[in-house]
C-alpha cells in the first residue's frame, strides 16, 4: 500500500527543512568566515596605517634637519621650495621630498568659463563642431567642480588663436584667478637594481 498524501506533505516538508537548515549553516559559516576577514584586513590595515603615519612624520623631521644642513652647507639653492634630494655615497640609494600643490581657481573662473563658451558658442561651434567640442572640454568641471589643471594649460596654448574681446577676457581671468596651493610634502625612495636603474619603492597600496 503506497504512501498517503499526508504522509508525502510530511516527507516533503522535512525535505525543505533540511534544506532550509543547511542553507542557513552555510549562511552562517559563509558570513562568519567572512567576518573575520573584514576583521584581519582592517585591524592589520589599522595598523599599517599607524606605522605609515609615524614613518612620514618620522621622513618629515628627518628631512627638514637635512634641509636645514644643506641650506647651512651652501648645496641648496636659495630659491628652492622645498623640494629636494638626497643620495648616499656609493650613488644606490636616493631619498626625494617632493613639494605637493593644488591648482585653485577662484570665482572669477566662473565668470571667465561664461565668457569662453559664449564665444565659442556664438563663432566656433558654428564653422567647427568638433573642434567646439575639443576647446568646450578644457573648461569642463570634473565631479569636485573644479576646473583641471592640464586641461586648461592646453586651453591657454590657444590664446593668439582668437581675438574675440570675450576669449580674450575669459583667459585673462583664468590666468587671474588661478593658484597653487602648498599641500604638504611627500617622499619618495629609490635604488639602484641589478642593472645600475634607479627602482622606486612603492609604498603606494595601489601601484603595487
Amino acid at each position: 500500500m503506497g504512501e498517503t498524501v499526508a504522509e508525502l506533505k510530511a516527507k516533503l516538508a522535512e525535505a525543505e527543512a533540511k534544506e532550509a537548515k543547511a542553507l542557513e549553516k552555510a549562511k552562517k559559516e559563509y558570513e562568519d568566515n567572512r567576518d573575520t576577514n573584514i576583521l584581519k584586513m582592517i585591524t592589520a590595515a589599522k595598523a599599517l596605517a599607524t606605522e605609515l603615519s609615524e614613518f612620514k612624520q618620522f621622513c618629515h623631521i628627518t628631512m627638514e634637519q637635512q634641509a636645514t644642513a644643506i641650506e647651512q652647507y651652501g648645496k641648496l639653492r636659495s630659491n628652492s621650495k622645498g623640494g629636494f634630494s638626497i643620495v648616499n655615497n656609493e650613488d644606490d640609494l636616493k631619498v626625494r621630498r617632493r613639494r605637493d600643490t593644488e591648482p585653485v581657481w577662484d570665482e572669477r573662473s566662473t565668470k571667465a568659463v561664461d565668457l569662453i563658451k559664449d564665444f565659442l558658442g556664438d563663432t566656433i561651434k558654428k564653422r567647427d563642431e568638433k573642434l567646439y567640442l575639443i576647446l568646450i572640454d578644457f573648461i569642463a568641471r570634473n565631479d569636485k567642480g573644479d576646473l583641471e589643471y592640464n586641461k586648461v594649460m592646453n586651453l591657454l596654448k590657444h590664446e593668439d588663436k582668437y581675438n574675440d574681446p570675450r576669449w580674450l577676457e575669459g583667459l585673462r581671468l583664468i590666468k587671474e584667478s588661478f593658484s597653487n596651493h602648498f599641500k604638504g610634502y611627500s617622499y619618495e625612495f629609490h635604488f639602484k637594481n641589478e642593472s645600475g636603474k634607479w627602482q622606486k619603492l612603492e609604498l603606494n597600496f595601489s601601484a603595487l
